[in-house]
């Protein structure tokens, strides 16, 4: 599921061969065009299940070799065998905005991979943990000790 690191979105074109996946102008809600970099991680998977295919072939298909034209189904079920039957594709949204903010990436630039355009909408998607409030404390205390 592509979406957990980066934050995509349903229709995002591929580039494998460029490592980047990008959505053209006039596609998305806001009718602005982005292009977002691959992880390793996505670029792997990609390349693994794009293997043999043309360029214009569906990256995910059925077993009957029709093109998947909507992941929501066959996300609900592959969530559903691995026992987290709650979770929904669009929830990895959120999982992507928060480990970008994690790994000490800036707001705004999560906001311009997520395509967040207000502070409102993208505090939605970025929740904070516990764990991210205890994280904090613990580095202004190491500031703080760096300090004395």
């Amino acid at each position: 599921m592509t979406n957990h690191s980066d934050s995509f979105r349903e229709g995002h074109r591929l580039d494998v061969a460029q490592r980047v996946t990008r959505l053209e102008p006039g596609t998305t809600k806001n009718r602005d065009g982005r292009e977002v970099r691959m992880t390793d991680s996505v670029h792997n998977l990609l390349s693994a299940l794009v293997h043999g295919k043309s360029a214009d072939d569906y990256v995910f298909i059925c077993a009957n070799g029709k093109p998947m034209r909507d992941l929501r189904g066959t996300s609900q079920n592959a969530c559903a065998h691995a026992g987290v039957s709650d979770l929904l594709f669009h929830d990895l949204r959120r999982t992507g905005a928060r480990n970008l903010r994690k790994a000490g990436v800036a707001e705004g630039i999560i906001m311009k991979i997520g395509d967040w355009r207000t502070l409102s909408v993208f505090e939605r998607y970025a929740n904070v943990s516990r764990s991210d409030m205890n994280d904090a404390i613990l580095k202004l205390q190491e500031s703080e000790n760096r300090v004395e």
